[in-house]
């Protein structure tokens, strides 16, 4: 009431009864390889739910329940007009996982059950077969037991005993086979003869196997839980596999195998000196042992091959990497603008890259949030990306064609892409980021510096020095997406206060406050209640955007005094503009500045190390042109590039912290620990076993063998089967797996020795001189250790698909086929050696 007459809202507002303003936008787009819809640039307005599963449900059958309910609204409660579409399937991605393991398994089975049915004969392959479902159904009964799911890690566990668990099958029926081609003793003696002779030596080398991966349970950190079925399941399938030997292989080698002394053919009885192995054994072998100086060129040759091998890495020639690239069927792109940057102009930006990726032909589709952050995934948990939020970010979820219907991988299409998306974000005067999700556990960015200062140093001088360190990694090849956690300087307009002015108008500053607050926030003055809406609807007192987006307006407005007295904003205060205050990151209890940088074709050891090679002291004064050391031409012997930097002393740069190198160093620490814990282990076996000190290292010398085979073997892939992409080199990593990969093959290996030399003990048992003694049983062991290899290659044949364990896979299939072709050689050689001349004594 003014002056006693009523004065109605619509007389001084603007009543409007819709939407809130505009704080994000969310589009969906679609690309080439949607069929069913015409690609192009336009894009279309969509609401994103997101739906998350509880602890211990299975995601495969909550993602089935989504889908049935999306159905059932879409026919009873959608418009005709409006459209569903489900963009992200983490339960279809874990089922197609497990699903194509499966198959892989199958393929792995037939694979390794038809190359003994062609060495040794059907009815013996039929005999091993047998022995693969009764241990895996025993193995995933304990698994179930033990609270463990049927996930990537656990399938590939089972891909990787299936060549260890038929080993002792093999191994017994191979040896059973041959004592029934002897002849001598009645079907029930020979098994009994043929068991009794390799058993001491195969329950040996199931302990050696079990002490190589059972350290796998002590990897700490993220790592820990990614290994632990693999620590699990590998030890337990060999276990029970030795089970099965002792009780089930036996009687049915018996069984499947009588014929050939019920019923023998015309073949002369089992003759190892008639055989042409034992032929062939001494025409190489025989020679190495004989002549001194063979023998010692052997070793040497060897240890020289090994030396080489080992060279390889310390050259560059093999990267080196924590985390390999997944082949995913989608990956993510981050807009970050200038942090003035209004809404529309990001969104502008984000629909830019949108409009290229609905060019490029692999996308299925994509959705743009601008203004807000997509729903959370894990990577994004680590990296924090679910709190981004304003203005000037946006966020692109870019979905693949299946990877079964395109050539490249994700990795090689984000390489492919990455130049015109670096072009767009110059044009745009943005930072775009094209991020991949990882497979294994995500960090803050691959490299990560983290700057810290002393404590009275102000927070923009290391804001400055962090500034130096980011140039730095922008100047180093191989490096993209160079980002700060600091904030660009941002404008603030701050009203201060006339106080001898506003107290004179009877004014306080909490009224001032409250005015600006209603004024550019808007308040919620009342609710309005209407029969027909679900929620209450709440009445917003707010000026217009044009009204409080510009200084000028907001000296207009009035302010009501004490006493009634009305005064302009702009009469009691002015608007001074400053500059908002940075924000303070902290990391245990210190502040710091975080550099991020992702990876292209380099190793990030690699990169690290040049870079910290290249640093000098402060008092340095640095050439203003320097010879640049090319990629190239750096090796671990000579690291950095000669691109040299230096920041202000007590400066200190952490690498070791919230990237990808601090998770390298702590899974490599505990997997070099877990691989010494498993070479103690063995050795301590077969120290027991053998009463011996020296001859527990002669059985372990077929472990670093395997070397002289992974090394060249990485070497090879990357010299002739690994292709740049737009410029970007794509290698082949040596990582984590493939290190598991090495301890997996030292109980592996071991094997072979360990029955090799119990075949030179029990032929000296029978009269046999040493010499022979070597001879015969590298003649007798060679199939059966040529086929136990065979089937270990060709069980992990099938994993050197998968982007994630192709490392592992291709470190066994390197490492065993080099390990089982020297072991036939330098063991006995080096046997030979170290006994000959107890054997001239005894004589």
């Amino acid at each position: 009431m003014i002056d006693n007459r009523p004065v109605y809202l619509k007389d001084v507002a603007k009543v409007i009864d819709g939407p809130d303003e505009v704080e994000n936008y969310s589009w969906i787009g679609f690309g080439p390889a949607e069929k069913n819809i015409e690609s192009g640039s336009e894009v279309y307005p969509a609401v994103h739910l997101s739906v998350g599963k509880k602890k211990g449900s299975n995601a495969v059958w909550v993602a089935n329940a989504v889908e049935e309910k999306l159905e059932e609204l879409k026919k009873i409660q959608f418009p005709s007009h409006v459209e569903y579409r489900i963009t992200r399937n983490y339960g279809e991605t874990a089922n197609e996982k497990v699903n194509e393991l499966v198959e892989s398994l199958v393929v792995a089975v037939i694979t390794v059950v038809g190359l003994i049915g062609l060495i040794i004969g059907w009815r013996a392959a039929f005999v091993v077969a047998l022995a693969i479902p009764v241990c895996y159904s025993l193995t995933l009964f304990i698994n179930m037991l033990a609270g463990y799911t049927i996930n990537r890690v656990t399938m590939f566990a089972l891909i990787l005993s299936l060549g260890l668990l038929v080993d002792d099958p093999i191994t017994d029926v191979e040896n059973i086979a041959r004592y029934f081609s002897l002849r001598r003793f009645s079907s029930r003696l020979s098994v009994l003869k043929a068991i009794q002779e390799v058993r001491p030596a195969l329950v040996l080398s199931t302990i050696a196997i079990i002490a190589s991966f059972l350290p796998l349970f002590f990897i700490t950190g993220m790592m820990g839980p990614y290994m632990a079925p693999m620590a699990m399941n590998v030890p337990l399938t060999v276990t029970l596999s030795t089970v099965v030997a002792f009780i089930l292989t036996p009687w049915l080698a018996m069984v499947a195998l009588r014929h050939m002394i019920e019923n023998p053919n015309d073949e002369e009885a089992f003759d190892i000196t008639k055989r042409p192995l034992y032929r062939a054994t001494q025409k190489i072998l025989g020679p190495v042992i004989d002549h001194k100086i063979l023998s010692w060129l052997a070793l040497g040759g060897t240890g020289l091959l090994l030396l080489l091998a080992m060279l390889l890495p310390v050259q560059r020639l093999i990267p080196l990497k924590m985390l390999p690239y997944d082949n995913k069927n989608e990956f993510q792109v981050i807009v970050d603008m200038p942090e003035s940057s209004t809404l529309e102009k990001t969104d502008a930006v984000a629909r830019k890259v949108g409009q290229y990726l609905s060019t490029v032909s692999e996308v299925l589709d994509y959705e743009i949030f601008s203004g807000n952050a997509s729903p959370m995934d894990f990577n994004g948990m680590v990296r924090h990306y679910f709190l981004r939020k304003g203005s000037n970010v946006a966020d692109i979820r870019v979905n693949l064609v299946h990877k079964d219907f395109r050539v490249q991988q994700s990795h090689e299409i984000i390489l492919r892409i990455r130049n015109d998306i670096d072009q767009i974000a110059k044009d745009s005067e943005a930072n775009i980021k094209l991020v991949e999700m990882p497979p294994g556990p995500p960090v803050l960015a691959t490299i990560t510096a983290e700057v810290y200062g002393p404590n009275e140093m102000p927070y923009d001088q290391l804001i400055s020095s962090a500034h130096l360190v980011k140039k730095r990694l922008k100047e180093e090849p191989g490096l993209v997406d160079v980002d700060i956690s600091s904030e660009d300087k941002k404008v603030k307009w701050e009203f201060q206060t006339d106080k001898p002015k506003a107290a004179l108008s009877g004014i306080s500053t909490q009224n001032i406050a409250e005015t600006l607050k209603i004024a550019l926030e808007g308040e919620n003055a009342t609710v309005f209640h209407l029969p027909d809406e679900v929620d209450p609807l709440w009445i917003k007192l707010r000026l217009p955007r044009k009204s409080r987006s510009a200084i000028n307006e907001l000296k207009e407005l009035y302010i009501i005094g004490d006493k009634g007295q009305v005064v302009q904003l702009g009469g009691i205060g002015k608007f001074v503009q400053t500059e908002e205050d940075q924000p303070i990151y902290h990391k245990n209890l210190k502040r710091v500045v975080f550099v991020y940088a992702e990876i292209a074709g380099r190793p990030p050891a690699d990169a690290i190390m040049d870079i910290q090679f290249d640093r000098v002291a402060e008092n340095t004064v640095i050439p203003e042109e320097n010879q640049i050391h090319p990629v190239e031409e750096r090796s671990w012997l000579s690291p950095g590039g000669n691109q040299l930097w230096k920041v202000p002393e007590g400066v200190r740069v952490e690498w070791a912290g919230e990237g990808e190198w601090k998770i390298t160093l702590d899974v490599f620490r505990d997997l070099g620990l877990a691989f010494g814990a498993a070479l103690i282990g063995i050795f301590i076996v077969l120290m027991f076993q053998t009463n011996s000190r020296v001859l527990p290292l002669l059985i372990m010398l077929a472990i670093p063998l395997t070397m002289i085979g992974i090394m060249p073997g990485f070497w090879l892939l990357n010299a002739f089967f690994t292709t740049p992409v737009d410029g970007f080199a794509n290698p082949v990593f040596i990582t984590a797996t493939a290190m598991i990969g090495m301890i997996a093959l030292a109980g592996i290996v071991v094997r072979n020795s360990v029955v090799l030399i119990d075949f030179i003990h029990i032929a000296q048992n029978e009269g046999l001189d040493l010499r022979e003694s070597i001879i015969r049983s590298v003649a007798v062991r060679t199939r059966p250790i040529l086929l136990t290899a065979g089937t270990t290659l060709l069980a992990n044949w099938v994993i050197t698909l998968d982007p994630v364990f192709s490392g592992l896979a291709w470190s066994i299939i390197f490492g065993i086929i080099t390990s089982t072709l020297f072991t036939l050689i330098i063991i006995p050689t080096t046997y030979w050696l170290l006994y000959k001349n107890e054997q001239k004594q005894s004589a």
